[in-house]
């Protein structure tokens, strides 16, 4: 159930970023609308997913599952019938919401059904197995979708896949609740949620326009205030939803560190890698799919032997190995360019799946095997939070480096491409005001494939910038696992004043 849960949250993910050209052309959205479609199932996950590892808690992980999938299907059904963009968003929504229940209680129901860390590796790596799964199918059936039917169509998968688990589920899943008498911590669950909230839309408007906008200013101000009053009530309570104890682990803190940083680096880079196929290669939904399905495609196969080996290798080896994996197949990538091919970029694709597959799995299972067995739905919420909050800032981030690199280099090559004059100085205020993809829509004659080349050209220009920023935070988060995971054995994970219980066989960290 656990993988079947983890499956429906992450579907939405990639089967609605392959079909965002299709979504503008059909409701006549703006670039701006556009890019709210996906934050509006980010922002939410992000901000209540610490939420609802406590709710589970206090009021049992079966029924916060249940919630999670109900909110998915019902998301996903809003979505499917909006005639707006503005409905789609609420869709979307609803579908984070989902999602941020879903995510932290499959863990924990996984940690509640084996206890034993060495055996709960297997598990979590066939939880990590059905992510990238999801992961890996969306783009394929978007692209199906795409081919025979209506953008809508593609939310129907997730309808009866979370009305067919919640009936399994209400039969066979067997509920289960912390132990020892937690509460909700309200003054905790308002801050983190206001703090999200604000750093994610602060980023997201600050890269899609001016980071010195009031509005962008406003939001960051009240993302560091959030924090800190966040940090002052976990502090103060005696019940709360982020334990701070729990960052006296070395591999609790290191994981988070890793898995923030990480996401950082690689949902912002799939960000891009999708707009690449579309400006600059010029793919349709169905050929994007199948390059990106070597990317999760490796991570699978790599997925089910890396558990394994989790009980041999410390899980310090195998998520720094893993990462170091990860940033030389980003450097590789500096290289491609409009006329790459399949076989080309495949193989770089596929090493990039091999080191995410040899990450996720450790890094997942360490976080939670950290820390007390009662403390492991809010170890998990807590490390997918800070994880989702990198993976909101990431397309953001890069964007918006992207964006500045791009249009810096544009005006060059518009002129080695022969656009000069007016009709030069009209193509780059269009790119500056609407975009690059704006480009495309010009009506520009005899100067549309110079133009679009240009485009091309300086889109790669950001790109490759971006690849050099996404390698060097991977590198960081390698030397994050290296330093911080290199544990004397024996120590504890987190101190036991903290709960009052004993301590959880701490995982093989090295």
């Amino acid at each position: 159930m656990a993988c079947l849960g983890v499956f429906v949250a992450y579907l939405p993910v990639t089967t609605v970023s392959v079909s965002l050209p299709a979504i503008q052309a059909a409701l006549g959205a703006s670039t701006a609308q556009l890019a709210w479609v996906q934050d509006a199932f980010v922002l939410p996950m992000a901000a209540f997913i610490l939420t609802a590892g406590v709710f589970g808690e206090v009021h049992g992980r079966k029924k916060v599952f249940q919630a999670g999938l109900a909110s998915s299907a019902v998301g996903a059904a809003v979505a499917l019938t909006a005639p707006s963009i503005e409905l789609l968003w609420a869709g979307q929504a609803l579908a984070g919401l989902g999602a941020a229940a879903l995510l932290p209680t499959t863990l924990a129901l996984i940690s509640h059904a084996v206890p034993d860390h060495r055996e709960r590796g297997k598990f979590i790596g066939l939880w990590a197995t059905s992510l990238l799964l999801a992961l890996a199918v969306g783009p394929l059936i978007a692209g199906v979708v795409l081919e025979h039917a209506a953008w809508r169509w593609i939310y129907l998968l997730v309808i009866p896949v979370s009305l067919i688990a919640m009936a399994v589920a209400a039969r066979l899943l067997t509920d289960s609740r912390a132990s020892h008498g937690r509460r909700l911590d309200w003054p905790g669950q308002i801050t983190a949620a206001s703090a999200i909230t604000a750093l994610v839309y602060g980023v997201i408007e600050g890269g899609a326009g001016s980071f010195t906008d009031t509005r962008v200013l406003v939001a960051l101000l009240v993302a560091v205030a959030g924090g800190v009053a966040f940090v002052l009530a976990e502090r103060r309570s005696d019940s709360p939803m982020l334990d701070l104890a729990l960052f006296r682990s070395a591999a609790f803190t290191a994981t988070t560190l890793v898995a923030m940083i990480t996401f950082l680096a690689l949902i912002g880079f799939f960000f891009l890698l999708s707009l690449y196929f579309g400006l600059v290669q010029q793919l349709d939904t169905l050929q994007a799919g199948w390059r990106l399905l070597m990317v999760t495609g490796a991570a699978i196969v790599a997925g089910a032997p890396v558990g394994r080996l989790m009980h041999r290798v410390p899980a310090r080896v195998l998520i720094t190995a893993g990462l170091l994996v990860v940033t030389g197949s980003l450097l590789s990538l500096t290289t491609v360019d409009a006329d790459t091919s399949f076989a080309s970029i495949a193989w770089r694709l596929a090493l990039l799946g091999l080191g995410m597959g040899g990450v996720l799995t450790p890094m997942t299972a360490t976080a939670v095997a950290s820390v007390p067995v009662h403390l492991a739905g809010m170890a998990a919420a807590g490390n997918n939070a800070f994880r989702q909050v990198g993976g909101a800032l990431g397309p953001a981030v890069l964007g918006a480096l992207l964006t500045a690199r791009a249009l810096d280099t544009f005006p060059a090559h518009l002129a080695d491409a022969g656009i000069t004059g007016a009709v030069g100085q009209g193509i780059t205020e269009t790119a500056g005001s609407g975009g690059l993809g704006a480009v495309a829509g010009m009506h520009l004659g005899a100067a549309t494939g110079p133009a679009l080349s240009a485009v091309g050209d300086a889109f790669l220009d950001g790109l490759r910038l971006c690849l050099i920023v996404a390698a060097s935070l991977t590198l960081l988060a390698a030397l994050v696992s290296a330093v911080l995971l290199r544990r004397p054995r024996g120590a504890s994970t987190v101190a036991a004043s903290s709960s009052g219980a004993p301590a959880a066989a701490q995982a093989h960290v090295g």
